[in-house]
């Protein structure tokens, strides 16, 4: 193999790791997400887990942010504005993005 080969090689492995933390820390982020409305939205218990895995399952409908901040902002009409929601969804991204580096 040659080196440039071997540079190719190690940018695919890169890229494929690095998209492998990016939806790890999307999927986190979602979680979180979703346990903070639960608890916005007054849920207890069992069903904080089970809204916060419909958040998870929401963002398997397109790529990207829009199909979680729609479904949180219907959900969360009159618990909070939208500049509050897109602020929490970056803050819970960061927070997760933190949480997935320190289970390496």
């Amino acid at each position: 193999m040659t080196t440039f080969d071997e540079r190719e090689h190690a940018f695919e492995a890169k890229f494929a790791h690095d998209a492998e933390m990016q939806f790890k820390a999307e999927a986190r982020r979602n979680k979180l997400l979703g346990q903070w409305a639960a608890k916005l939205l007054g849920k207890t218990g069992v069903d904080v887990q089970t809204y916060a895995a419909s958040i998870v399952s929401t963002n398997l409908e397109e790529p990207g942010d829009e199909d979680i901040f729609r479904k949180l902002a219907s959900d969360l009409d009159g618990h909070v504005n939208h500049d509050d929601l897109r602020a929490k969804m970056s803050k819970l991204m960061a927070a997760a993005k933190i949480e997935i580096m320190n289970e390496l």
